[in-house]
């Protein structure tokens, strides 16, 4: 019958021995990888031709003041209102129906193309031009969905 092992023997590797290792680690990483370690290498190249390097470097020595400015143009007025103005459209484009948005985006295209052509045409038009128009159910429904869109713009500007 065998004897038990009492001893386990931790080997220690010295710091020499693992700095080989780590080197081996490394160099076999480069070797799995050297396709694109060279194109990162040529785009840092490329960056450090452009001299978007020495502006990055300078940058980032600079970080504070260039932190101070960007901070100062944000703050100010036009731009904060711009960022409300996003965040408030954004808003409004939550609470659409997308189907009726890809919708009414299509037919102001297709309205947009058609007064191109009348632009193009460049007809006038007369009082019983006019008359007669209404009757065209297409433009009837723009109209009527026009005076929707407005009726609901005035009951929501009433609040």
């Amino acid at each position: 019958m065998a004897k038990p092992i009492k001893i386990i023997q931790k080997t220690e590797l010295t710091e020499e021995q693992k700095k080989m290792h780590s080197l081996e680690n490394l160099l076999s990483g480069v070797a799995q990888n050297k396709d694109s370690l060279l194109e990162t290498l040529n785009l840092i190249q490329e960056l450090h031709d452009s001299g978007i390097m020495d502006a990055l470097g300078s940058l980032l020595k600079a970080k504070e003041k260039a932190t101070k400015i960007a901070v100062g143009q944000l703050t100010r007025q036009p731009v904060t209102n711009m960022i409300n103005n996003a965040m408030a459209a954004g808003g409004i484009l939550t609470e659409l129906d997308p189907e009726t948005t890809n919708k009414l985006a299509k037919s102001l295209t297709a309205g947009l193309k058609k007064a191109e052509q009348g632009l193009k045409a460049d007809s006038k038009l007369g009082l019983f031009d006019l008359m007669k128009v209404l009757k065209d159910p297409d433009i009837n429904r723009a109209l009527g969905f026009g005076f929707n869109l407005l009726k609901g713009m005035g009951e929501g500007l009433k609040e």
